[in-house]
């Protein structure tokens, strides 16, 4: 059973990710992060993800400090800046994943662990640090880091995995888990705000990059998306 970190946000791609893992036979310890994003609902939903999958630990690192560092940078953290409905730039947030997996490779050089994961897929062109190459070059760059210890037998080299690297797309990454997470699927969040109440219960906004890739995914993987979102429900009672 290979011993596996892997960071979930708490949003359907790394959800159905950890599934994925978990339907094959890992030992799973999972890794959230809040970093000062806007979405801390993302953070409640990764718990239940680690809930439902029975994991063996699940850590929650906060470094909310990157919010300073970040300042403007980007809309994700940024609470002043409006949130596109298409891809921008604004969107990407520097070395984000960069940052995740050094601190989930520190921990699973720690534990013994065989292999770090993250849900980054084939069709996350648009964020450099989702590509195969990016995958590639920090995975070297850690075992680099650790490579007296694997020499001398005092740590294990691990690698750095994530559905991109077997060209899974969104919408099969969504097939995988669903079969593994059932209607919990619905239950992750995906929306880069802190949702929209309507009638005393937290929706998904809708409109925001995330949502509408969300919404797409679905509709190709051929799922009765059961997600609540706000601009689906505006207007009734």
């Amino acid at each position: 059973m290979a011993k596996t970190v892997c960071v979930v946000s708490g949003g359907a791609d790394s959800a159905c990710t950890a599934a994925h893992l978990k339907n094959n036979g890992h030992e799973l310890y999972l890794i959230t992060f809040y970093y000062g994003q806007r979405s801390k609902t993302e953070v409640e939903r990764a718990k239940m993800v680690a809930d439902h999958l029975h994991v063996k630990e699940h850590k929650i690192v906060d470094i909310g400090f990157m919010k300073e560092l970040y300042g403007e940078s980007n809309v994700l953290t940024d609470a002043s800046s409006s949130m596109p409905e298409q891809f921008n730039y604004s969107i990407v947030v520097p070395v984000r994943n960069a940052i995740f997996l050094s601190i989930a490779s520190a921990w699973a050089y720690s534990i013994d662990a065989e292999m770090v994961a993250y849900g980054a897929h084939k069709d996350d062109v648009n964020y450099p640090d989702c590509r195969p190459e990016f995958v590639r070059s920090i995975n070297e760059m850690v075992n680099l880091a650790e490579v007296d210890g694997v020499k001398r037998g005092v740590r294990k080299e691990i690698k750095i995995w994530s559905p991109a690297i077997d060209n899974i797309s969104k919408k099969e990454l969504l097939r995988i888990g669903y079969k593994v997470l059932g209607y919990k699927l619905f239950e992750t969040w995906s929306c880069y705000t802190d949702g929209i109440k309507h009638n005393d219960e937290l929706l998904h906004c809708g409109r925001c990059e995330s949502c509408a890739n969300r919404k797409k995914a679905f509709i190709e993987a051929g799922i009765d998306d059961k997600t609540k979102y706000s601009d689906q429900v505006e207007g009734k009672a």
